[in-house]
């Protein structure tokens, strides 16, 4: 049975990809079917695919990889200064959330919040090691599977992002009318 479905959403993610302009690779479409996989053995909806979120999926791990704005006071949420954005320097206080929250908007047509969970690797991240390491974290694993104050979001778009050492997947309660 889970053979079955994992081939079904790859199948299904194929077709949405042949006319998705922002481009998957494969480690990215592995990861996206093992969410979906995942969030399915939870009796949870599957999410769209999102250009949007993908697309500032994909900008924060080349960001991430080739700046390092997470160091110092900044962690895996945070931004450069090197780019066309806004710089922003998340803190472990999340003072500063809305400099994330806020990066589907600045990039992109999205029009709602998008919330990330990123995951760094000393060698290379891939898509089973990040989400194993989400799922053995309590803060990242309740964003996946929509618990404590994240049970009052409907997950309507997803966004993902693998490059070098980082992965990071966006959510989005809108739909994505890319």
């Amino acid at each position: 049975m889970v053979k079955s479905t994992l081939s079904a959403i790859i199948l299904h993610l194929s077709l949405l990809n042949s006319s998705f302009s922002q481009s998957l690779t494969s480690e990215e479409e592995k990861l996206y079917a093992l969410i979906m996989e995942y969030r399915q053995e939870l009796d949870l909806p599957a999410i769209p695919l999102s250009k949007s979120l993908t697309y500032v999926a994909q900008t924060h791990v080349k960001d991430l990889e080739n700046n390092s704005p997470d160091e110092g006071a900044c962690n895996m949420h945070s931004w450069s200064n090197k780019g066309e954005w806004s710089p922003c320097c998340y803190t472990p206080d999340h003072k500063q959330a809305s400099c994330m929250w806020d990066k589907p908007r600045e990039l992109t047509s999205y029009t709602g919040n998008g919330f990330e969970i990123s995951h760094w690797s000393s060698g290379r991240a891939t898509a089973l090691g990040s989400l194993n390491g989400w799922k053995g974290s309590g803060g990242h694993n309740t964003v996946i599977i929509n618990q404590g104050i994240w049970s009052r979001h409907n997950w309507n778009a997803i966004g993902i992002g693998i490059y070098g050492g980082y992965a990071v997947v966006w959510f989005g309660s809108e739909l994505d009318k890319e």
